[in-house]
């Protein structure tokens, strides 16, 4: 740290994203980007709008509001957009914590939650979760504070279903729930629909996993029309223009060719089931993941000393050293050509263990 450096961040220990090496060709599979490039009729999108770069693109997305609208069932008020869904969870600690009003979320869920409650100098609990490593909402009701739920969860994929996060948003009419929907669309079942019914939950998305759009930055929420004037007024408040021109062409593309998405969604958790099966087969405990990764340990090998095997031959997994976790690995689902890789080099990697 310069000595120039504020006093109130001393103590901030950033996020730590994966892994992305160039020193060499990779398998990727630890940072749960898709396989498949996004739908081509984004790449028509981009370039009629490169001509317009000079121009400031629509603070209010209007007219991507009302596709989305229409794709997702609610309303254009209802809605708000920015540069990723980490935007809107960093804006949802700002708008909705407070001195008073602290943050709860689990022990082992996307670490990107206790960052921001520090970055925003915001109290906040850590409820472990349970020893299969499942969320169990009535640990989160009555706490009076904003809760944050992942779902499904990461790093282990396990999801919540509506009626149980329901429960939660209902015993505490007070406070706000937000729901993270990074993956819901690899076999989770999404709680938009609760928004309308509760004026406290706030759904996150983005389009970074299931629609291939993790270098294009666009996330969502849906939410009750107040919450979603409270997000706007922090992003108009930091940078009205945070969804740029481009990325709002190809997101209005990408959404009207859903069965592209559906498709390659499909795919995933086809290969999402040979990988669990594989695993299996070979001792590991997998969780029940309904994410586009999953989560895995093995009683002949430790979890770091998987993960440093398998990079030494060529291919990354994401692993944790949390000590409820360590030994286990977070395997992003890729193509089935990875997922066979990654089987045959964790088959030799144990046969080389006994």
């Amino acid at each position: 740290m310069s000595r120039f450096f504020s006093g109130r961040y001393l103590s901030l220990e950033p996020y730590t994203p994966g892994e992305q090496p160039k020193d060499r060709r990779f398998i990727k599979l630890n940072t749960n980007e898709s396989p498949f490039p996004p739908a081509e009729n984004g790449a028509g999108a981009i370039a009629a709008e490169y001509e317009k770069l000079m121009l400031y693109p629509d603070p209010t997305a209007s007219g991507l509001k009302e596709l989305f609208a229409e794709v997702y069932q609610t309303e254009t008020k209802n809605i708000a957009f920015s540069n990723g869904s980490d935007d809107l969870l960093n804006f949802s600690f700002m708008a909705f914590c407070d001195d008073e009003t602290g943050a709860a979320f689990p022990d082992i869920t996307y670490g990107f939650y206790k960052v921001f409650a520090e970055l925003n100098h915001i109290d906040h609990m850590e409820i472990p979760l349970k020893e299969d490593l499942t969320l169990d909402p009535d640990d989160y009701k009555k706490l009076g504070r904003t809760c944050f739920i992942a779902n499904p969860n990461a790093p282990t994929g396990i999801a919540l279903t509506p009626r149980r996060i329901e429960e939660l948003v209902k015993a505490d009419p007070d406070h706000v729930v937000i729901v993270d929907e990074a993956y819901v669309d690899f076999g989770a079942e999404s709680c938009i629909p609760l928004t309308k019914k509760y004026d406290n939950i706030l759904v996150i998305g983005t389009f970074s996993k299931s629609r291939s759009f993790a270098g294009a930055r666009f996330g969502y929420a849906v939410g009750n029309e107040e919450l979603i004037k409270d997000l706007n007024t922090l992003i108009y408040s930091t940078n009205p223009y945070n969804v740029n021109r481009l990325t709002m062409a190809a997101a209005a593309a990408v959404l009207k060719d859903g069965e592209y998405t559906r498709a390659n969604c499909r795919k995933v958790m086809e290969n999402r089931a040979f990988t669990v099966s594989e695993l299996r087969r070979l001792g590991f405990t997998v969780t029940e993941s309904l994410a586009n990764f999953v989560f895995a340990r093995s009683p002949e090998i430790s979890g770091e000393d998987l993960y440093l095997k398998l990079k030494e031959r060529g291919i990354l997994v994401r692993h944790f050293s949390a000590e409820r976790i360590k030994d286990y690995n977070r395997i992003t689902i890729g193509s089935m050509e990875d997922m066979q890789a990654l089987i045959a080099a964790v088959s030799r990697i144990l046969s080389e263990e006994k």
